[in-house]
């Protein structure tokens, strides 16, 4: 029976329907996506702060990022588990609410282990969310507009970029970081219980992973490459993103207020950006448009470990425009890999590995900081970005 009913929820979501009349839940979704997102971020900019109140340094701070991942990555791989049990709908309810009570518990313990424990929680939480939340979208649209429904979703992390340190900014005048922390994790849980009365979709169940799938899609070349190209896209985005404020109070000599304000307003011009990424990959397909992210992304990466100067702050501001166009195409390439019915599973496996070697980035730009090569970093993560180029003609996609 319940076979049949997964089956039944499955292909009600798979009628053909008009992009456009799905828009209000797809935008709904990526408001769910937008608090999940910050959740993971929010740290950045609040980094110089969280350094001088817990007296820890760089290689800490960074971290503290990594200990996020140590949670996100398995739990998003055991992800299936949950959906297959709950639906995608209760997933991403059950996300939502877990992950504001892990930031409830994270703002009001001050111990350095007891926020360490707390971070762990949360990224567990926020791992329950991304395969349900991309499966449900997929499920809401016609194949023929994926790119553009990924697109929209895709909106959230480019406006948690920007909305981060301008959200930061403007909470630490009036509380703690601790205070900061608890308005998101506050916010998410009334997302959350919102999603219960107007969220749309998410009905069908998802698969839970067992030994012999996962086997056959590690010995599939385009997953593990998928997995390297999420990998080098989570440094250049998200990794970056993460020091790149304490790389410009610390290395450039930036006002902290200045170094935030910047780094939030270079994610502005990617809400327009990421759309551009989705309906190109729809229109031009996927390979031509990670190859010209990758390019991209990669040359100018590395820039910003040698820029001289006031130099920085155009490169800033363009790296992350770019950086975040993978993510409309990488999901495409994600949704073609793989039958059916293990899709999430492909989801499932590719993000936490990528999230988990992803993860591990800001700690090695942080130690390289703290030994004198801050900038090299970034120069020798720009020349990785570019290597992803050699690997992406030898992946083949599903129709």
């Amino acid at each position: 029976m319940k076979t049949q009913s997964m089956d039944q929820s499955q292909n009600t979501e798979r009628e053909p329907v008009s992009f456009r009349s799905q828009m209000a839940p797809l935008l709904f979704l990526a408001g769910i996506f937008l608090l999940n997102f910050l959740s993971r971020i929010v740290l950045a900019p609040l980094l110089p702060t969280v350094e001088k109140d817990l007296n820890i340094g760089h290689g800490e701070a960074g971290s503290l990022f990594f200990i996020i991942s140590l949670g996100y990555c398995p739990m998003l791989l055991g992800s299936g588990f949950v959906s297959s049990r709950l639906n995608h709908r209760r997933t991403i309810i059950l996300s939502s609410l877990a992950v504001g009570a892990a930031f409830l518990f994270v703002s009001v313990n001050h111990s350095l282990w007891g926020i360490r424990f707390g971070l762990l929680i949360l990224g567990m939480a926020a791992g329950l969310y991304l395969p349900s939340g991309i499966l449900t979208i997929i499920g809401l649209v016609r194949s023929k507009d994926i790119g553009k429904a990924i697109a929209i979703h895709e909106l959230a992390p480019n406006s948690g970029f920007l909305i981060a340190p301008l959200l930061a900014e403007a909470l630490l005048g009036w509380f703690s970081w601790r205070g900061v922390l608890a308005f998101i994790g506050i916010a998410s849980m009334i997302g959350g219980v919102v999603f219960v009365f107007w969220g749309k979709g998410g009905n069908s169940y998802g698969e839970a992973p067992n030994l012999r799938m996962m086997r056959s899609l590690l010995v599939d070349p385009s997953v593990v490459i998928l997995i390297v190209l999420f990998t080098l896209a989570l440094g250049m985005s998200s990794g970056v993103y993460s020091m790149m404020p304490l790389y410009l109070v610390s290395e450039r000599g930036m006002d902290r207020t200045w170094a935030n304000t910047l780094v939030g307003l270079s994610r502005v011009a990617t809400l327009g950006t990421v759309l551009v990424s989705g309906w190109m990959t729809d229109r031009l397909g996927v390979g031509k448009n990670l190859r010209a992210v990758f390019l991209t992304a990669g040359l100018l990466t590395g820039l910003l470990g040698v820029a001289p100067g006031s130099w920085v702050i155009p490169i800033v501001f363009i790296q992350g425009m770019v950086a975040t166009c993978f993510f409309p195409v990488g999901f495409a390439a994600l949704s073609r890999v793989g039958s059916p019915n293990v899709k999430n599973l492909v989801l499932a496996l590719t993000l936490p590995v990528a999230s988990l070697l992803g993860g591990a980035i800001p700690v090695g730009i942080g130690l390289m900081g703290e030994t004198g090569f801050f900038s090299l970093a970034f120069t020798l993560l720009g020349g990785l970005v570019l290597g992803g180029l050699l690997l992406i003609r030898y992946l083949k996609l599903n129709d």
